[in-house]
C-alpha cells in the first residue's frame, strides 16, 4: 500500500493506493511489451527461416483475427466484475507467450504457433483495454480521470523510450526467445499488481436475456454511432491511427534500404522523439484546465495531422535523420497531449454500463482498420514506391481534423461512483 501512495505523491496529485497498484501494473506490462518489441518477427526470420509474406502475416493477419476474436468478449465483459477479467487476461497472455520458449526448448516451435499466439495476445489486449477503462471509471471520480490518463500516457512513452534499446541489447545477448520470456513474466507481475488493488467492486447489473444474442455483438458500435460526440472521435482516431501505422513499414523500407541508414539510426529516429510524448502527456492536464478539453482536442488534433507528410521528404545522411526525428518529435508530442484528453472525454461521454462494450468496439475497429490500411499501403508501396505512398498517407491525414467534434464534449449526467474501501 505504501508503494501505491508514493507513486501518487510523485506528481503531486494523490489518486490513492489502489490506483497506484493499477498504475504500477500497467507500467510493468508496458515495459515488458517494449522489451520484446520485434521479437516475433526475429524469431520467425532467425529461428523458423520465414519469408517476407509470413513475417507480414504476423502483424497484419494476427492483429485482424485477434480483433475479430475479441468482438464477442466486449458484451461478455460488460456484465462481469472488471478486476477478475483484467487478471484473467494478463494470465492468458502470460500462458500464451510462455508456450513459445517451451516449444523452442523442445524443438517443436512452428510458424503456426507464433501466429496463434499473436491472435490470442491481440484478443486479450483488446479485452484488457475494454475492462481497464470500465474499471478505472469505477475506481476514480470524474475529476481525476484526466490525471490518471495523463499518467498512463506518460508511462507509455517512458517505456517506449527505454524499452526498445534495452530489448535490442537483450536480443543481441540472449536471443529473441529470451525477451518473450521477459514479456510473459511482465504480464504475471501485472496480474499480481491488479490483484493487490483490493477493495470491493460492485457487481454489474444482470442481463435481461439469459444468453447473448447475435445482435448484442454490435451494441458497442450502436452506442458510438448514435452519440454526436463519440461518433466523430471514433472515425478520427481510427483513420488517424491506421494511416500513421500503415506508413511505418514503408518508412522502414525507405530508411533502411534506399537511404542507407543503419538499424541503430533507424531505432534512434523513433526512440529519441518519444521524449515528446512524455512532455506532451505532462502538459495535457494544465492545457485542458486552462483552455478546456474541447479546445485542446480540436487544436492539438489538427496540429498532429500536419507532421506525417514531412516524412516523404526524408533524405540520406545526418540531415535526413534529423528531419525524421523532428517530424516524429512533433507528431509524438501532439499525440502525448491529445491522447489523455481524448481518452478522458470518451470515458466521460460513455455511460458506466456501456464502457466495456464501447471500448471493445473502439479497439476492434482501430486494430482492424490499421491491419487493412497497412495491407493497402504495402501494395501502394510496391506500385508507387515507398516515398510516394508515405506522402499520400500524409496528405490524407491532413483531412482527419474535419472529423473532430465541432461542439464541446459534455459529460453524461450519472451518479458518481462510490469509492470502494481500501
Amino acid at each position: 500500500m505504501r508503494s501505491g501512495r508514493r507513486l501518487g505523491d510523485l506528481l503531486g496529485h494523490r489518486l490513492g493506493p489502489r490506483f497506484g497498484w493499477l498504475w504500477g501494473a500497467y507500467g510493468t506490462s508496458a515495459l515488458g511489451t517494449w522489451l520484446a518489441f520485434g521479437a516475433f518477427p526475429l524469431i520467425a526470420i532467425r529461428v523458423l527461416h520465414a519469408g517476407p509474406a509470413e513475417v507480414a502475416a504476423l502483424s497484419s493477419v494476427g492483429a485482424a483475427v485477434g480483433a475479430a476474436a475479441a468482438v464477442p468478449l466486449g458484451p461478455w465483459v460488460e456484465f462481469r466484475r472488471k478486476r477478475p477479467v483484467l487478471i484473467a487476461m494478463d494470465l492468458v497472455r502470460f500462458t500464451a507467450l510462455l508456450t513459445i520458449p517451451a516449444a523452442f526448448a523442445l524443438g517443436v516451435l512452428t510458424f503456426l504457433q507464433l501466429l496463434l499466439v499473436s491472435v490470442v495476445v491481440a484478443a486479450a489486449d483488446i479485452t484488457f483495454r475494454a475492462a481497464s477503462g470500465a474499471y478505472l471509471k469505477t475506481l476514480l471520480p470524474a475529476e481525476d480521470l484526466l490525471v490518471a490518463n495523463a499518467r498512463f500516457e506518460s508511462t507509455a512513452w517512458t517505456t517506449t523510450i527505454i524499452g526498445p534499446p534495452l530489448g535490442g541489447a537483450a536480443i543481441g545477448l540472449l536471443g529473441p526467445v529470451a525477451t518473450v520470456v521477459v514479456d510473459a513474466v511482465s504480464y504475471l507481475l501485472s496480474a499480481l499488481g491488479i490483484r493487490a488493488t483490493g477493495g470491493h467492486e460492485p457487481r454489474p447489473g444482470r442481463r435481461k436475456a439469459a444468453r447473448m444474442r447475435a445482435g448484442d455483438l454490435l451494441d458497442g458500435w450502436r452506442y458510438i454511432l448514435a452519440d454526436t460526440t463519440l461518433r466523430p472521435l471514433f472515425f478520427n482516431t481510427a483513420l488517424f491511427n491506421g494511416l500513421v501505422m500503415a506508413a511505418e513499414p514503408l518508412l522502414a523500407v525507405l530508411m533502411l534500404g534506399r537511404l542507407g541508414f543503419a538499424p541503430w539510426q533507424y531505432g534512434l529516429a523513433f526512440a529519441a522523439p518519444s521524449i515528446g510524448g512524455l512532455l506532451g502527456s505532462r502538459l495535457a492536464r494544465p492545457l485542458a484546465n486552462r483552455f478546456g478539453q474541447h479546445q485542446v482536442l480540436v487544436t492539438v488534433g489538427a496540429l498532429r495531422a500536419i507532421w506525417p507528410v514531412g516524412l516523404a521528404f526524408a533524405g540520406p545522411g545526418t540531415g535526413g535523420l534529423l528531419l525524421v526525428m523532428g517530424v516524429e518529435f512533433g507528431l509524438i508530442f501532439c499525440c502525448g497531449v491529445f491522447n489523455p484528453v481524448y481518452t478522458t472525454c470518451r470515458l466521460e461521454r460513455t455511460a458506466s454500463d456501456r464502457v466495456a462494450r464501447t471500448l471493445s468496439a473502439w479497439a476492434v475497429t482501430t486494430k482492424a482498420t490499421t491491419a487493412l490500411l497497412t495491407a493497402v499501403w504495402g501494395l501502394l508501396g510496391v506500385l508507387l514506391g515507398p516515398r510516394t505512398a508515405i506522402g499520400l498517407a500524409g496528405v490524407l491525414l491532413l483531412a482527419t481534423p474535419l472529423l473532430l467534434p465541432r461542439r464541446a464534449v459534455e459529460p453524461l449526467s450519472e451518479p458518481e461512483p462510490t469509492p470502494s474501501p481500501t
